[in-house]
């Protein structure tokens, strides 16, 4: 069965019988039906934190068109530590429309370890992404209206740096010209669309810790410049406040589960390649008040989702994960290793060698960079040879690693139960995560050490335009603030055809933008787009409504 049939086969529990799980009471959710909710902040803000509760963060390597599950991983682990006994839940990101409608499908896990209703999760969910884009364009909407209206900011139109979002890859919205058609409709400019999940409000949703942080964070958005290049905030148009009312709701946590029951939050969807890449701090500081593990993961490989979950989450939050689990599947390590896509279920222990050097890149940033114990996880398919399994267990084991095959896609959580027994083993362990660069560090030093340490460039490089800007921003105060490379999730350079661990690369930042309010600068490299296109085929012509059912979605 496709992963939608397995997922619309499950006999889901009332939502209100996985809250009672977690010892919450039904007067605490919001329902969204019977099978998803809301929870309250007021509740969660009152729960005490716990001391011993322990946070595991699950990534990969670099992705690839074979597959790696990450998400499917993190769905099975929660699950495996519940069948083993742990009181476990997880934390996700929600999924964004344009990779539904585009190239990826649905993103709620696979086979036997899913998160549900799939359909919803994938589909709009309980429509935090339209609030943010809501929130997103109010301000855009009153910043062009103080503009019409007199422009008593003394805005400088041609240094206007806050742009519209949707959630959708559309490529024909990059670039545009608006308020065209007469002076009624305001002064002529360039303007552009990003997607909703490069949005700086959805990371600033995502890192904000109370409804009054996140309202102070938006007050603090650098919009424009005057003509004396001075900053113009959101707050200067008095925009925060109704900003915050169309978050208010969206701001609570979702609780869904799994197919096993395993209770999920799942609350916002910032992307690893052009954001920050992780859930919001608000669910995964709440699960650790409610479950003794909790299982949550940043996106795509380690080098960029892991990375910032270490250098801006935690950074900003105070949370330590405990253990970490390396995703890999073995015909994905083979692509990197230079087989052909149609060929990799075929044994090649020439291409795994090859392709284990960027396994082994991954797993030496996570330990020996970022500091957290590790584990391998290889998603175990039936055209993995025995030989395969050998050689890549030697390979890892010679660094000092540790391999486990998980079957959680056709098993569930007993699938991975010798995934989730090494992972609480690993929690045991004393650790004491590190960040790649200090605080103090100029943002030039930051994006270097983030270049040679984790991607393994010998230089990074910029035009004077560039450069510029970064000085502008460092005299300006914001150098204390954590870098967000935006970049290719493909490979650990800027260029997606070079693929295993590449050396002696340059990491080239074509554009610099200030998020303020998530207290972050973005460094966009090489040819990552922050609004994607479709592909020549999107998924969207295989999905359909028949006969009362969701077709096609993964």
């Amino acid at each position: 069965m496709s992963d939608i049939e397995i997922a619309q086969a499950t006999t889901m529990k009332p939502i209100g019988e996985i809250s009672a799980m977690l010892g919450i009471e039904s007067s605490n959710l919001e329902p969204y039906g019977h099978y998803k909710a809301k929870v309250s902040l007021k509740y969660l803000d009152s729960l005490p934190e716990r001391t011993n509760s322990k946070l595991i963060l699950v990534t990969a390597i670099s992705p690839t068109p074979a597959g790696e599950g990450k998400t499917t991983t993190t769905v099975g682990l929660g699950d495996a530590l519940r069948h083993i006994g742990k009181n476990a839940m997880i934390c996700l990101r929600e999924p964004s429309l344009g990779p539904v409608f585009g190239m990826k499908g649905g993103a709620a896990g696979g086979g036997y370890a899913q998160v549900v209703p799939m359909e919803d999760i994938n589909l709009h969910f309980t429509g935090d992404f339209g609030a943010i884009a809501l929130a997103n364009n109010l301000l855009a909407a009153l910043l062009d209206n103080h503009i019409h209206h007199g422009n008593t900011l003394n805005i400088d139109v041609r240094r206007i740096a806050w742009k519209r979002v949707v959630d959708m890859n559309d490529r024909a919205l990059r670039d545009i010209v608006v308020s065209l058609g007469g002076p009624g409709n305001g002064f002529p400019r360039e303007d552009g669309f990003d997607i909703v999940v490069a949005s700086e409000i959805m990371a600033i949703f995502c890192l904000s810790t109370s409804i009054e942080d996140l309202k102070t964070r938006i007050g603090k958005i650098v919009v424009a410049y005057d003509r004396d290049k001075k900053p113009i905030l959101a707050s200067d148009l008095n925009a925060q406040g109704a900003m915050t009312v169309i978050l208010k709701d969206a701001f609570q946590p979702n609780l869904v589960q799994t197919l096993e029951h395993t209770p999920a939050f799942i609350h916002g969807g910032p992307f690893a390649n052009i954001a920050h890449g992780c859930n919001s701090v608000v669910a995964t500081k709440s699960a650790m008040k409610l479950a003794d593990y909790v299982v949550t993961e940043a996106g795509f490989g380690a080098d960029l989702g892991a990375e910032k979950f270490i250098d801006i989450k935690c950074r900003k939050s105070g949370l330590r994960p405990s253990a970490c689990v390396l995703v890999a599947t073995i015909r994905a390590l083979k692509f990197h290793g230079g087989a052909d896509l149609k060929t990799i279920t075929e044994e090649n222990l020439v291409a795994l060698e090859a392709g284990m050097a960027n396994l082994e890149k991954h797993l030496s940033n996570i330990r020996d960079v970022y500091g957290i114990p590790v584990v391998v996880s290889i998603n175990h398919f039936t055209s993995d040879t025995d030989a395969e399994v050998a050689l890549l267990r030697k390979k890892v084991e010679a660094i000092g690693g540790r391999v486990v095959l998980a079957t959680h896609w056709a098993d569930g959580g007993a699938g991975a139960a010798e995934l989730a027994k090494a992972v609480v083993e690993l929690c045991e362990q004393p650790s004491e995560i590190t960040f790649v660069y200090p605080d103090d560090a100029s943002l030039w030093e930051k994006v270097e050490l983030l270049a040679t340490k984790v991607y393994g460039a010998t230089e990074v490089t910029a035009d004077a335009k560039v450069r510029g800007r970064i000085k502008e921003l460092q005299d300006a105060g914001y150098g204390h603030f954590p870098i967000c490379v935006a970049k290719t999730q493909y490979s650990f350079s800027t260029d997606p055809s070079l693929k295993g661990a590449p050396t002696g690369h340059s990491l080239n930042i074509r554009e610099v933008r200030l998020s303020a309010g998530a207290e972050f600068i973005v460094m966009v490299c090489g040819e990552i787009m922050t609004m994607p296109g479709l592909p020549r085929v999107p998924s969207s012509e295989r999905i359909d409504y028949i006969d009362g059912k969701v077709v096609g979605l993964f």
